[in-house]
């Protein structure tokens, strides 16, 4: 606002009501969804008092952008603030941004996110994704104890890929290899074949949770999943799927086979698979609302499960906000 017209509005205080001076009080005080972005926002910086470009540990404040502080190294001389090298850097529309997290805690389509947020559904869908890029990678790195092993999937999706449009399929070699199909669709024929995907999702006794998106269903891909976070005395209790045996026994691990198709699904009160089993049904039931989420981007939506599943309902607007910056 102008200040000419900003002092016209304060000289027109004089001529209110009592009542109408407590609802100006009244709506100033009350917090707007932009002052509760820009609060998660500043906070980052709280936490992480180094420079985004040379690591440097000394900040100045550097007045004000939008509400965002500033901040100046006084490492390298550079000017940041507190979104500088976050995934959520330079995105605009600010003040809907809490807006945006329920929309996310909610699992809404991009039409609806865009409806609610007033942008457009590509750009809800470039913000979903800026939002997951974190989240994505937000993975348990150490397992003990009773760990429990199991794959799942899901159909290939070339959804939004350039070489399925008709007028480009020159471009790409020639037509696709099968034609689109709609809204998710089915594979062509029953049970496993290179149509699925497969997904590794790893899951202990303490709730901690790892998933891969593997290029196969063979020990090499298995074995880069699991090597690098078990840890000594870890039992892995999986399927019948031989992958899984020798590489227990290669890896030194302790290893319970659960043969459900040749017998019970758990042997006694232990050794089971049902939280793994039961954290399948869950992905796949909450990813069956996108009506087929493209394979490029699976991983993200594999990290969204994973935040919502995590945080449950501590997940707050300024939760989500801090868990996409970083």
């Amino acid at each position: 606002m102008r200040q000419d017209k900003f002092q016209k509005l304060i000289d027109g205080l004089d001529e209110l009501t009592p009542r109408q001076r407590q609802k100006v009080v009244e709506t100033l005080s009350a917090k707007t969804p932009l002052d509760d972005t820009l609060e998660a926002v500043n906070n980052r910086t709280v936490n992480h008092q180094r420079c985004p470009n040379c690591q440097f540990d000394e900040l100045n404040k550097w007045g004000k952008k939008g509400g965002v502080q500033r901040y100046r190294c006084k490492g390298c001389g550079k000017t940041c603030n507190a979104l500088t090298g976050s995934p959520l850097a330079r995105l605009g529309h600010r003040e809907t941004w809490t807006e945006f997290a329920l929309t996310m805690k909610d699992g809404l389509s991009t039409k609806e996110a865009g409806e609610i947020c007033g942008v457009e559904p590509k750009t809800a869908f470039r913000w979903r994704h800026r939002w997951l890029r974190l989240p994505c990678d937000d993975k348990g790195k150490k397992f003990s104890g009773l760990v429990e092993v199991g794959e799942t999937f899901f159909l290939e999706s070339q959804k939004g890929s350039k070489a399925w449009q008709k007028e480009k399929s020159a471009e790409c070699g020639g037509e696709p290899s099968r034609p689109p199909r709609q809204r998710g669709g089915q594979a062509s024929r029953r049970g496993l074949s290179s149509e699925q995907i497969p997904v590794l999702v790893v899951r202990d006794r303490h709730g901690t949770v790892t998933d891969a998106v593997l290029p196969a269903l063979d020990k090499k891909s298995i074995k880069a999943v699991l090597s690098p976070i078990m840890t000594k005395g870890t039992l892995l209790c999986t399927n019948e799927l031989r992958i899984y045996r020798t590489l227990a026994k290669e890896e030194g691990f302790a290893h319970q086979v659960l043969n459900a198709s040749a017998g019970p699904r758990a042997e006694g009160r232990v050794f089971h698979t049902q939280n793994i089993n039961a954290y399948h049904s869950r992905l796949r039931d909450w990813l069956g609302r996108f009506r087929g989420v493209s394979t490029h981007y699976l991983p993200n939506y594999l990290g969204w499960r994973r935040m919502l599943e995590q945080n449950g309902d501590d997940l707050t607007p300024a939760a989500i906000l801090s868990l996409s910056m970083g």
